[in-house]
């Protein structure tokens, strides 16, 4: 099939309540979605506490675009392609450290201050004469589109087309605003190392997974219950690691009444009312030190909005309490890498941090006996999709017609597969604009 230059085709992948099989199966798909979907979106790159001294750098793989963060002499977070002008090598190959006052490149010792301007070249003599000074080589190194740091949060559009970052997130950069905002001193400190999971699935499936409040109740059947027999065991206080598995065992009902938003872009509030995780900053001193910070009303209103998921799509989903960011790095249409990053509100009791590294270890690391039923899941649904039968998935939940046509919808169950099906009208609406040069083409 020959998606990119057949519109029927492409438009025929999702319909009112179904996404067809070859959205999550075809690399064909992946590579429009890197060219017309990634490219344009605002990515999540880092956050600048990752790179807080002169010099200091992290590399990231941006839907394959290699891409370093670095702090630059003047204090600013910079975000550069990660590829010398030159010849196209490496500049930088480890995924963190320190380059000092300039990045050399390993080939033929092209040099660039911390900016990407290029500072020096080998046998300088030898491009007197030449058109070199108006090539784009002698500019330095190339940036993204667009770079954007939000509350701390370092954010780049790869490409030059695409919206404004405030029109692309909107409403839902409320969700960082409450991460940072927990802060007594409104700043946010990263763990010093985030866990790295590969799953064998396409990125949607994972997406999807994040919105889905039907799965936990039998998909995590076996963690719940054994939560219970466990907790059951202790008379007067409960284990942090209990508290925080007991509730996938909540039921249909618990999530019907949680309150759900969806935003344009495919950008979604879940658990809009209250969540499995609203009483998870409960730490003893906390709300007094938000209260002294923010006054009380403003402390009551930041830990009163706790959502289940806040995904800024098409690649980041935010828990503010417990503080936790997942990032999905697409590889290709059956191969994702998941990083799961924990943060510390600055000023704020050291209980915080270990309720977020506990709850990401239980939860997101590939072994724990809440991710190891997901990744099981995904791995053999991307392998089985292709089997002969019905080619569709259905996402037909609670469809209503009067639902197409809008972006932003606030409601009550959170077991609406409308939330999913926001994501897919906005990844169809991205896939369907040719990037600029296949425009020109």
């Amino acid at each position: 099939m020959d998606y990119r230059h057949d519109r029927a085709a492409l438009d025929g992948l999702v319909q009112a309540g179904q996404v067809h099989r070859d959205a999550y199966l075809s690399e064909e798909i992946f590579e429009l979605e890197r060219e017309r979907l990634f490219s344009r979106s605002w990515l999540y790159v880092g956050h600048e506490s990752q790179v807080p001294g002169h010099g200091d750098y992290i590399t990231v793989d941006l839907a394959g675009s290699s891409v370093v963060m670095v702090r630059d002499t003047d204090g600013s977070v910079r975000v550069l392609i990660n590829r010398c002008a030159h010849k196209g090598a490496r500049l930088v190959s480890e995924p963190q450290g320190n380059a000092g006052r300039v990045m050399r490149c390993p080939y033929h010792a092209w040099t660039y201050r911390l900016d990407g301007s290029l500072l020096a070249v080998p046998l300088k003599a030898g491009y007197e004469g030449t058109v070199f000074s108006q090539s784009r080589a002698a500019a330095g190194l190339s940036a993204p589109g667009g770079v954007q740091v939000y509350r701390g949060f370092v954010f780049a559009r790869l490409s030059t087309d695409g919206p404004s970052f405030e029109d692309y997130f909107g409403q839902a950069l409320k969700a960082l605003d409450n991460m940072a905002d927990r802060s007594p001193e409104g700043e946010l400190q990263v763990a010093s190392n985030c866990i790295r999971s590969v799953i064998r699935c396409n990125w949607k499936m994972y997406l999807e997974n994040v919105n889905d409040t039907v799965h936990p109740i039998s998909t995590h059947e076996s963690a719940s219950s054994t939560a219970r027999k466990v907790g059951n065991e202790f008379a007067d206080t409960v284990p942090t690691a209990m508290e925080q598995l007991l509730p996938f065992g909540a039921g249909y009902d618990f999530y019907s009444k949680m309150g759900a938003t969806t935003l344009p872009h495919g950008h979604s509030i879940l658990g809009s009312e209250f969540s499995i995780h609203t009483d998870y900053s409960d730490v003893p001193g906390y709300r007094e030190m938000l209260e002294q910070a923010h006054g009380p009303a403003r402390a009551r209103e930041i830990l009163s909005y706790s959502p289940q998921n806040v995904v800024l799509y098409p690649t980041l989903a935010v828990k503010g309490s417990p503080q936790i960011l997942r990032v999905l790095r697409p590889v290709s249409a059956g191969l994702t890498r998941l990083e799961t990053w924990v943060f510390q509100p600055k000023g704020a009791p050291a209980a915080l941090l270990e309720r977020g590294l506990t709850y990401a270890r239980l939860v997101f690391s590939p072994m724990s006996v809440v991710a190891h039923d997901d990744v099981h899941l995904f791995e053999s649904q991307q392998k089985v999709m292709a089997s002969a039968g019905n080619p569709w998935v259905n996402l037909q939940r609670q469809f209503d017609p009067a639902e197409c046509g809008q972006e932003t919808h606030d409601f009550e169950d959170g077991n609406n597969e409308l939330v999913m099906r926001n994501q897919y009208r906005a990844w169809l609406a991205m896939l369907a604009q040719p990037a600029a040069q296949e425009a020109l083409a």
